[in-house]
């Protein structure tokens, strides 16, 4: 009985470990940033694959190149109007992906911390809902770039 008990509180206290972290399991690629005149937003944009059998939650980014980053997604309403929200938070499916893209979910920049020029990288640290972190680089691309 008492192995069974210390056996039961080790599968317990350990489980937690056995699951990778999150960011473990994201593989990031195509990060760029769209450049934009004077103080405007610039939009990021990013493809995020999941590894793993879980889905996975991107809670926030961070930049020291950038006062401020948020998870935004943009849309068009039945009139046709284009709208733009904040997220707080983005689901990256079990061994899928989400894809952070003009017109459609996105970074937005905002308050850059020194001119940047395209051509330059700028590391974006993304935040998952486990705490763990995944720093990727992004490629600055003037503000006609497509993808």
């Amino acid at each position: 009985m008492k192995h069974r008990m210390l056996f039961l509180f080790l599968a317990t206290a350990l489980a937690p470990a056995a699951q990778a972290a999150q960011a473990d399991q994201i593989n990031a690629s195509h990060a760029w940033i769209r450049l934009l005149p004077v103080n405007l937003p610039a939009g990021g944009y990013v493809t995020l694959d999941n590894r793993s059998a879980y889905a996975v939650t991107l809670v926030s980014v961070q930049s020291n190149a950038y006062g401020s980053v948020m998870l935004h997604q943009s849309a068009t309403d039945r009139t046709g109007r284009s709208t733009m929200h904040a997220l707080d938070r983005l689901i990256i499916p079990a061994h899928g992906q989400a894809v952070l893209a003009p017109a459609g979910s996105h970074l937005m920049l905002e308050r850059a911390a020194h001119a940047l020029r395209p051509g330059e990288t700028v590391e974006l640290t993304l935040t998952f809902a486990d705490g763990s972190r995944l720093q990727v680089p992004f490629l600055v691309r003037p503000a006609n770039a497509a993808e």
